[in-house]
């Protein structure tokens, strides 16, 4: 049963926040990523230092204590973290379809041609792996 480990290595919104500071810089002390939080929203250092504990305690960070200031990084990568909570987003919202998720997410802004590009790209990929028949053609 691994649910309960999962649920807990999951970010809350402001475990999102410091993790976001930190996947753009590779690793910082609570400092800067007090300040760099800071210049966004009125946030307390103490508290992004007790949520960086926090965080370290749930295995979301790394500390390297053998220097000073302390300096953390990111125990997962983000686009790890990006697809655990889409999974669960998925499961909990949309009863397990990732169909009706992007259907959703396509109809809530118009998409730019990059964007569409991108999507058409992945699609056939995505069709060109689940051929059935081996060929290794998008139907």
């Amino acid at each position: 049963m691994s649910q309960p480990q999962e649920t807990s290595r999951r970010p809350t919104e402001a475990e999102l926040a410091i993790l976001t500071v930190i996947w753009d810089r590779g690793s910082a002390t609570v400092r800067e990523v007090h300040d760099t939080m800071s210049a966004r929203q009125r946030v307390g250092y103490t508290t992004v230092l007790k949520l960086m504990q926090i965080m370290t305690e749930k295995g979301l960070l790394l500390k390297n204590a053998e220097v000073r200031p302390q300096v953390f990084r990111a125990s997962t990568p983000k686009n790890s973290t990006q697809k655990l909570l889409l999974s669960d987003l998925v499961e909990r919202a949309f009863q397990g379809s990732p169909g009706n998720l992007v259907l959703q997410a396509l109809s809530l802004r118009a998409s730019s041609p990059d964007e569409l590009r991108e999507i058409r790209e992945l699609l056939d990929r995505l069709e060109t792996d689940q051929d059935p028949g081996g060929s290794g053609e998008a139907l």
